[in-house]
């Protein structure tokens, strides 16, 4: 597994979870990433992308305004801070990394890399 994430949990509706991507063993510093997300029954989707050098920022209509996508480069980590959570945020979430020097993009096949996935679940 070259990307792991992390933070998932259970919260209730409202509340505010922190996800983690980590890269043990090897540097995606220079690649843009993003986070997607596959709800039970629903095919993946985008949440959220960031460029390389972390300039540039995309987000799913869903979740602007309530998500923040990060990075630090120096510790090779990509973060996604949730807040406002809604019951139709529940699902698992995966960290990708596309390419060198890559947008972040909002289509997955412009993705090489996934980590494993981790679950949010939002109650009522």
């Amino acid at each position: 597994v070259q990307l792991q994430a992390s933070g998932g949990g259970l919260v209730q509706a409202g509340g505010s979870l922190r996800l983690s991507c980590a890269a043990p063993g090897r540097t995606f510093s220079s690649y843009g990433k993003g986070w997607f997300r596959q709800a039970p029954g629903k095919g993946r989707e985008f949440v959220a992308g960031i460029s390389w050098s972390g300039r540039d920022t995309y987000y799913a209509d869903s979740v602007r305004g309530r998500f923040i996508i990060s990075r630090d480069n120096a510790k090779n980590m990509l973060s996604l801070q949730m807040s406002s959570l809604k019951p139709e945020d529940t699902a698992v979430y995966y960290c990708a990394a596309d390419r060198p020097f890559g947008r972040g993009t909002s289509s997955s096949t412009d993705y090489d890399y996934w980590g494993q996935g981790t679950l949010v679940t939002v109650s009522s």
